[in-house]
């Protein structure tokens, strides 16, 4: 049983101001994995208060400075991947292999990639008379999800260290273990006291008070759409700067071509990772209408070959992360049936042989229509939805016709209509046959968000640009 009943503020571990606890589940048994507290208004005045204190010293430090503090990072982290990997599997229900691989590998990356930019990062360039400066922020409340907690962090975190800025973090509740033992990493790496500060809790008792302090200068939220829409409200008494990554309900265009059904194969295979619990995830599968038969038996095969089950095991995929975003993966589910589209594997109710734990059934729907439920709604779930189109226009047009617009996948083996068709997606993210790249902007349009992050475009979020006119006389 894990216990986390202190805060990390100023440097300390210190007691909350008004004891209460929350329970964490552990999504694959259904029983209390630990217990951490929740944060209050004053828990977070005292934190503010702390990193507004360090901001003057901690902004004024040298880029040597703030690569020798990510460097250290990096050296703890590594030596803490074990117990990382560990409270992962046990907060949210990653498998052992994707908690210990890519949970881990992704947070990695993103610290290697804020060092890698900063290095060569220009904060100060003269244009004719006037000097332009990129000074930091100020304060930043982060505020991150369950569904891939490390790396949701790391590209907070590591870019806003690397700017200059001070900062408060509020993980989710129901997954606090990592973001725990990551603050143990930061204290260890020496980061100085009020720099990084930590607060436990729920949106109400932490997040909306980190949203409306008058001295915190930003907030950086990934998350619903619907609960970015009331951080945006809740911040914009104070006109701070808000930067959102939220919902998604992507396309995967795949191109008529020899390489058809191992691009489907793929496609179901990669939407259904962290069980479908990502908001990148290519959800809407895009295929010819007249290969649609060949599409359903190649994405029905793939399903089949996901497994899953109890996330310690060598599994697929483990559980999705509670009970009631299982209840709403079933009713989407149900009403995906209700609405006509053909069920071709998965369904509702567990897998066979699991009478505990909130495991869904990869589930794949063909012959969906862009105006269904399921086509509309982001899941967050194992559920693909595969959707016909009659040429490169009509995918374009289907592929565009949804209120989100975070990340997109084309695949093909014509590269050149794979690029032209990639930009004509409205979409932050396009990939082309799965591409990923750590130092590409990673952010959405339209209801999935605003800002970037990742890479030097994540930099730019904590930064403010200062104009100094006249710095050169005139010639």
């Amino acid at each position: 049983m894990r216990e986390y009943f202190k805060f990390y503020i100023d440097g300390k571990w210190v007691d909350p101001a008004e004891p209460a606890t929350f329970d964490v589940i552990n999504p694959a048994t259904e029983q209390v994995a630990g217990r951490v507290s929740l944060g209050s208004a004053a828990d977070v005045d005292l934190a503010v208060a702390a990193a507004r204190r360090a901001f003057p010293t901690w902004s004024a430090t040298t880029v040597a400075d703030r690569l020798d503090i990510l460097r250290a990072i990096e050296r703890e982290y590594t030596g803490r991947r074990a117990d990382l990997g560990a409270a992962l599997t046990e907060e949210m229900g990653a498998p052992a292999a994707l908690a210990n691989g890519f949970q881990l590998d992704l947070a990695a990356g993103h610290l290697a990639e804020a060092i890698s930019v900063l290095e060569k990062f220009v904060f100060s360039e003269q244009r004719g008379q006037t000097l332009l400066i990129k000074e930091p922020i100020g304060v930043c409340g982060l505020i991150t999800p369950w569904n891939w907690p490390l790396n949701q962090i790391a590209v907070k975190l590591f870019p806003a260290l690397a700017t200059g800025c001070t900062m408060v973090l509020k993980p989710s509740e129901q997954s606090p273990f990592s973001a725990q033992i990551l603050t143990e990493i930061l204290e260890a790496a020496g980061v100085p006291a009020g720099v990084f500060n930590l607060v436990q809790g729920d949106g109400p008792g932490v997040g909306t008070q980190l949203s409306a302090h008058p001295d915190v200068d930003m907030i950086s939220f990934t998350g619903s759409t619907r609960a970015g829409v009331e951080i945006a409200r809740n911040a914009a008494a104070t006109v701070k700067r808000v930067t959102q990554e939220l919902g998604g309900k992507g396309p995967n265009l795949i191109l008529d071509d020899a390489e058809f059904a191992a691009n489907v194969a793929k496609g179901v295979a990669g939407m259904m990772l962290n069980s479908g619990q990502t908001c990148s995830a290519t959800t809407r599968m895009l295929v010819p209408a007249h290969r649609m038969a060949e599409a359903i038996d190649a994405a029905r095969a793939a399903a089949e070959q996901v497994t899953v089950g109890d996330p310690n095991d060598d599994v697929t995929i483990g559980p999705v992360v509670s009970k009631a975003q299982f209840d709403k993966i079933q009713a989407l589910i149900r009403t995906g049936i209700e609405e006509g589209a053909t069920l071709v594997s998965g369904g509702t109710g567990r897998p066979d042989g699991l009478e505990h734990g909130f495991f869904v059934k990869p589930t794949v729907f063909a012959n969906v229509t862009n105006d269904m439920t399921i086509a509309r709604e982001e899941i967050f779930g194992p559920v693909q939805s595969i959707l016909g189109y009659a040429d490169i226009d009509d995918a374009v047009a289907i592929a565009n016709d949804t209120e989100y617009g975070l990340a997109s996948n084309v695949a093909g083996t014509d590269l050149d209509a794979s690029r032209t068709i990639a930009a004509r997606i409205r979409s932050g993210w396009v990939s082309i046959n799965d591409a990923v790249d750590f130092g590409a902007p990673f952010g959405g349009y339209r209801r999935s968000g605003n800002g970037r992050e990742w890479g030097a475009a994540g930099f730019e979020e904590y930064l403010e640009v200062k104009g100094i006119l006249g710095y050169e006389p005139e010639a």
